[in-house]
């Protein structure tokens, strides 16, 4: 009865299998990349589909697009599964919500607001115009209006969502068609999913052994690497680089790794939306920073690129989504610490004007030393600082007698005859 009752089950049951990838954050290179190799490896394991459990602010149009376009030549059905409780796929994720096969979120969740403001771009310039503004809405309303028509989804929610940041709860999204499934946990989702046709492929999922599919550690590492906090970071460590190597000529090392920095910031800015306005004053603040270096302004410069530097800041990522702006938890702090560096390194160098010459030809004015042979306006001889130098004086000043250095012409020393000391006055002439 055992072996009968297992013949009778059937082999797709038993062999079937799910894959599993978690997005949580942002949406960038390193998503897209992880995408495509999770659905390429689940289409080699002949799995019976690959669930994708999404929660995002949003990210990159350029990556969505992949994604999407991942979705489309995907051999194995995609699964976009909106999770766990209070998630969201704003923004980016509403696109790749609707691109998917099958479309399901948990209990309390949300999607929409999928402005292309929000979405960002790759590469990003200043603010748009309005008349950029109106062609980057009109084209990503004809895209998500594409995606919603392939996928049979409510097209006018989809446009909505674009041209008036419309969001909805889950509930809201299965009335509305923009969804095809509610499931509170991933087994109850495999449940549901059982006995659905896609593509003419009959899903077997009800017990569906899951199958997750990790990052791999290249992959982990751009994910946490491709943010703009990663950018902000590593734009200081080129400015303190380069800033200590010009302070402190042949030192190397601050230089060596604020070039290498100074390259993988500028690397990302050309994928990560930038505002070039942003980075045009941060730029004008390491000219700034770099002029009062060498320039005696006393810090007037520090100052002005400090202001710079703030603004920069705040603007570098100021018009695309949240999911790529820099908080004023890290700009502030990176602010203060950037004048506290650059107050350090134009104090010291002020300090060091001020200090008493240590070395050099000057050092010897003001000096007494003896006179090794007599010493009148033509010529004579003296020993200082382990050289001798040719010395002349107005007064005759005889052999072994004391002089004051108290000039200097080429390499001819000019002297003064110090007072004897039994010698009451202040005057040679009269001793």
């Amino acid at each position: 009865m055992v072996a009968a009752g297992l013949i009778s089950w059937p082999l797709t049951n038993l062999a079937a299998k799910a894959g599993l990838i978690r997005i949580d954050g942002a949406i960038g290179p390193a998503t897209s990349s992880y995408i495509a190799r999770a659905i390429n490896e689940a289409a080699s394991q002949r799995l019976q589909c690959l669930v994708i459990q999404l929660d995002t602010p949003g990210g990159l149009l350029d990556s969505t697009k992949e994604i999407v376009q991942s979705f489309y030549g995907s051999q194995v059905p995609v699964v976009v599964y909106v999770a766990p409780a209070g998630a969201n796929a704003g923004s980016a994720g509403c696109f790749i919500t609707l691109a998917a096969d099958v479309a399901a979120m948990a209990p309390n969740t949300s999607i929409g607001a999928a402005h292309p403001v929000a979405i960002g771009g790759a590469g990003g310039d200043n603010k748009p115009d309005d008349v950029m503004k109106q062609k980057l809405e009109n084209f990503a309303a004809s895209y998500i209006e594409a995606i919603a028509d392939k996928r049979k989804r409510n097209v006018e929610w989809a446009k909505s969502a674009v041209r008036e940041s419309a969001s909805i709860t889950a509930e809201k999204a299965l009335e509305l068609n923009v969804i095809e499934l509610i499931a509170s946990d991933l087994p109850e989702l495999l449940k549901e999913l059982h006995g659905r046709e896609i593509n003419g492929k009959t899903l077997h999922t009800a017990s569906a052994e899951v199958v997750p599919i990790p990052m791999l550690p290249r992959e982990k590492v751009f994910q946490k690497l491709w943010r703009p906090e990663v950018m902000f970071i590593l734009m200081l460590i080129a400015i303190y680089g380069i800033i200590g190597e010009l302070s402190n000529p042949g030192a190397v090392l601050p230089g060596v790794t604020g070039a290498i920095a100074l390259i993988l910031a500028l690397y990302m800015s050309a994928v990560l939306p930038v505002n070039i306005a942003g980075l045009a004053l941060i730029i004008l603040a390491i000219g700034l920073f770099i002029t009062d270096v060498f320039a005696p302004t006393h810090g007037v410069l520090t100052a002005g690129g400090i202001a710079a530097f703030l603004l920069g800041s705040l603007m570098l990522f100021n018009h695309t989504g949240p999911a790529f702006r820099l908080s004023l938890g890290m700009i502030i702090p990176a602010t203060l610490l950037t004048a506290g560096f650059f107050a350090f390194v134009i104090g010291a160098g002020l300090r060091a004007q001020f200090l008493p010459v240590q070395t050099g030809r000057e050092i010897m004015l003001g000096k007494t030393v003896s006179a090794l042979t007599a010493i009148d306006r033509q010529s004579g001889k003296v020993f200082v600082e382990g050289e001798y130098w040719n010395a002349v004086s107005e007064a005759p000043v005889e052999a072994g007698r004391q002089v004051e250095i108290v000039g200097i012409e080429g390499l001819t020393l000019k002297v003064k005859p110090k007072p004897r000391r039994n010698c009451l006055c202040n005057h040679w002439r009269d001793c």
